[in-house]
C-alpha cells in the first residue's frame, strides 16, 4: 500500500516537531522521519538539562542572518508570550535567569513532552530510527522519500535537519547536500556560540586559571556582550565567549575588560591618594579571583608588584589600567563543532520565502531551524527560531 502524506519532516528536532503540531492542528496528515533513537535530544540537553525554551527580550537583531530582515515575519507571527502561553497551558512550571532567558523549573522533559503531546493530539505520526536514502520530485505535486524502511510520498517535505554541532548526536550535513540537490545555494559554516582554544603561554595561563569565572564585557569589532567568562583548559569559555564567537573573524584579536563595571584608571589613582600604602596586588584582589591577580602581575608589572602603589606615576597606573580595560588577545581557534550549540550559516535565506519558508524555486520544499542561515544569540533565541520557522512553515503546508 502506498503511503501518501500531506508533508514529510525530515528531523524530529525543536522545530520538526513544531512545524507537525502546527500542520496537524490544520488538519494535514503529517509523517516526521528521525534518523536516531529519540526524538528531540538537543532540546532534551539544552539548558544544563532544563531547556532554555526562550527569552522575554527577542528582537531580529538578536539574529546573525545574511538577509537581517528575513526573521522578522515569522518572529512577528510567532512570538516568545505564544510559546509561554503552551508552556503555562501545559502546566509547566518555568523560571527567569538573567537577561529575560526562560528555563523549566525541573527538567527539559516538559518541553519535549509537551510538544509531542501536542503532535500525538492532532494525529502526527513519528518514526524512529529512519534512514533517508533518497529525495526526488516526482512531478509539480509530489515528492518521493525512500527510507530505509520503504518508500513514501508526499506534497510537501520539510527538512529541520538541524546543524553541524555536537557531532555526538549524530548530525550531518544531510539538510545542506538536500538544499543543493534542489538547487539552493548554502552559504559558508563554522561553528557557533563555542568557546574558544589558545596556544603558547595564554594556554598555560588559562589553564591555570581553570574553573574561575569573572564577570567580563568582551568586544569584537564593533560588538559587545558583557556577562560572566570562564578560564578552560584549552582557553576561554562562559557565556559571555559564546556570544562573541558568532561574530569574531578567525585570526583576530578580542579585547577583554576585566573590570566592566568600574573605571581602572580612576579607581587606581582614588586608591593612590587614600591607601598609598597599597600593592596593586591587593586593591586588584578586591576585584578579581587572587590567582587571576598574580597571573596578570606576571604578565603586565613583574618589576612593579611589591612597590606601594604611591610610588608608581600616573603614566604607569594608565598602562596597567589600560592593560585591564583593554586586554587584546587573539584566540587559536574555537573547540569547533563538539562543544558548539549551534552553526553559523546554513541554506541561503534569499531562497526562502520569509513568510512560509518555502523554496523559491521548488515549490512543496521547506526549511525550518538551525539549517537556515539563522543564528540566534546565546539565551534562548534559536529555540524561539525554531519555534518562530516552524510555525511559519506548518501554517502554510
Amino acid at each position: 500500500m502506498t503511503k501518501h502524506y500531506d508533508a514529510i519532516i525530515l528531523g524530529g528536532g525543536a522545530a520538526g516537531l513544531m512545524t507537525a503540531w502546527q500542520a496537524g492542528l490544520r488538519g494535514k496528515k503529517v509523517r516526521v522521519l528521525e534518523r536516531s533513537k529519540k526524538v528531540g535530544r538537543k532540546i532534551l540537553m539544552s539548558g544544563g538539562g532544563r531547556c532554555n525554551f526562550t527569552n522575554l527580550h527577542i528582537t531580529e537583531s538578536d539574529f546573525l542572518c545574511s538577509n537581517p530582515h528575513f526573521v522578522k515575519s515569522a518572529l512577528n507571527r510567532y512570538t516568545a508570550w505564544d510559546f509561554i502561553g503552551k508552556v503555562i497551558e501545559h502546566n509547566i512550571p518555568y523560571h527567569e535567569r538573567s537577561h529575560g532567558q526562560l528555563f523549566c523549573d525541573n527538567k527539559a522533559k516538559d518541553i519535549l513532552n509537551m510538544l509531542l503531546d501536542e503532535c500525538a493530539s492532532v494525529g502526527t505520526e513519528i518514526s524512529t530510527e529512519c534512514d533517508i536514502t533518497g529525495i526526488a520530485s516526482i512531478d509539480d505535486k509530489k515528492f518521493q522519500v525512500t527510507t530505509n524502511s520503504g518508500v513514501l510520498y508526499a506534497s510537501s517535505v520539510v527538512v529541520a535537519t538541524g546543524g553541524l554541532s555536537i557531532p555526538s548526536m549524530g548530525t550531518t550535513p544531510f539538510g545542506y547536500e538536500i538544499a543543493e540537490q534542489f538547487g539552493l545555494p548554502v552559504t559558508s559554516r563554522r561553528a557557533s556560540l563555542v568557546p574558544y582554544t589558545f596556544d603558547g603561554e595564554y594556554k598555560n595561563m588559562f589553564s591555570r586559571l581553570s574553573g574561575n569565572a569573572i564577570d567580563t564585557r568582551i568586544t569584537f569589532d564593533k560588538t559587545s556582550f558583557e556577562e560572566a567568562m570562564l578560564f578552560t583548559h584549552r582557553g576561554l569559555s562562559g557565556p559571555v565567549v559564546l556570544q562573541i564567537s558568532n561574530y569574531w573573524t578567525p585570526g583576530q584579536a578580542i579585547t577583554v575588560d576585566l573590570l566592566p563595571s568600574v573605571n581602572a584608571e580612576t579607581l587606581l589613582i582614588e586608591v593612590k591618594t587614600k591607601r598609598p600604602k597599597s600593592v596593586l596586588r591587593t586593591v586588584l584582589n578586591d576585584h578579581l579571583p587572587k590567582n587571576l591577580v598574580l597571573e596578570l602581575e606576571a604578565l603586565w608589572w613583574p618589576d612593579l608588584k611589591d612597590k606601594p602603589i604611591a610610588e608608581l606615576s600616573n603614566g604607569q597606573l594608565a598602562k596597567i589600567s589600560a592593560n585591564l580595560s583593554a586586554w587584546e588577545v587573539i584566540p587559536a581557534g574555537t573547540e569547533g563543532y563538539k562543544t558548539a550549540e549551534v552553526t553559523l550559516g546554513g541554506v541561503d535565506t534569499d531562497y526562502l520565502s520569509s513568510k512560509t519558508m518555502e523554496a523559491k524555486t521548488q515549490p512543496g520544499l521547506y526549511f525550518v531551524g538551525e539549517v537556515v542561515d539563522v543564528t540566534g544569540h546565546l539565551g534562548g533565541f534559536n529555540f524561539q527560531w525554531a519555534w518562530s520557522s516552524g510555525f511559519a512553515c506548518g501554517n502554510s503546508l
